[in-house]
């Protein structure tokens, strides 16, 4: 198998169709040695049941449904797993990311030595707050993370075999996408692309957003147990040197010190709510120590419609 093309499916329904007409168009171009890996990360629409028909008619197609929704970066993982390509073509199902793109990212990786050729969009669309609310995200995780990863990124990328297998080797299981594929290294090259807006609601809200961030900054950095040590040794340097000055004020001028209820509380009310923080966070870092341990898999298949399922991996 030369090519595989994979992508995800949630609340899909409305562009498999002809998601499926154009990628097959656009891959026919480059290779002749194709298959399609649909991943159904438990859609609660009808993106499943128009894939199985595409399945029987069409051999070179393969639907993997999971047991239930585990989450867009996961769903990626389970594509991979299952695709048998020399070349991987990622692309999300919902044409904001054009099919006929992979025409130009094949002749790229072909051309030089990468292991990945990849999206960045030219320039954010979106709302107003989609738009800055992402490019705060990029610029904080870059600021706070060892690993650093391009902003504006795009899901579409064509991959070598080894870059791949190197992937599937990573067994994060509070798993952040672009977080793991810059960490693994290998030579990449970004292709600036310009997506087109969805006219439907994404499914990426604020809470979801902001959740992101947390699991990645948390996966991918310590800084917030070294600003957490710093500020507590900042603060103990300051509320001694604090305790240093009353005591010498009062031995110097015991008449003139006065300690009033209102600063006893505004300081018991700051340090509770910093102590409260900086245990939040430990916490978030033992959540994943725990997950982590107990191994669970990314996500559960629970079923392949293919017409050649002895051949899948």
């Amino acid at each position: 198998m030369e090519l595989s093309i994979v992508t995800t499916l949630y609340r899909s329904e409305p562009f498999v169709a002809e998601f499926y007409q154009r990628m097959l168009a656009a891959a026919k171009k480059c290779s002749d040695d194709i298959e399609f890996i649909f991943v159904d990360d438990g859609s609660p629409d009808g993106s499943g049941a128009l894939v199985k028909a595409i399945t029987a008619q069409d051999p070179r197609v393969t639907l993997v449904e999971l047991s239930r929704n585990f989450g867009h970066h996961c769903a990626i993982m389970a594509g991979l797993s299952h695709a048998r390509g020399d070349y991987v073509f990622l692309i999300d199902v919902d044409l904001e990311e054009q099919p006929e793109w992979i025409a130009e990212f094949w002749e790229e990786l072909k051309g030089s030595d990468a292991d990945m050729i990849f999206g960045v969009e030219e320039r954010r669309k979106g709302s107003f707050f989609k738009r800055y609310s992402g490019a705060l995200f990029y610029k904080l995780f870059n600021l706070l993370s060892e690993t650093k990863i391009p902003e504006n990124l795009c899901t579409v990328r064509l991959m070598k075999r080894r870059f791949v297998r190197a992937l599937l080797d990573i067994n994060d299981s509070n798993l952040f996408l672009a977080g793991i594929v810059s960490w693994a290294g290998f030579v990449h090259k970004a292709l600036p692309r310009s997506k087109n807006v969805r006219p439907m609601a994404s499914s990426y809200k604020l809470t979801r957003m902001l959740s992101l961030f947390l699991n990645a900054i948390t996966s991918f950095s310590s800084y917030p147990l070294k600003a957490i040590f710093f500020l507590g040794m900042s603060l103990a340097i300051i509320s001694g040197g604090f305790g240093t000055a009353l005591i010498v004020e009062r031995l110097l001028s015991p008449e003139s010190m006065s300690v009033g209820w209102p600063s006893v509380m505004v300081s018991i009310w700051f340090l509770g709510g910093v102590i409260i923080a900086f245990v939040g966070v430990i916490g978030i870092y033992l959540s994943k120590i725990f997950v982590e341990t107990k191994n669970r898999p990314l996500y559960i298949v629970r079923e392949i419609y293919s017409q050649n399922k002895n051949q899948l991996s």
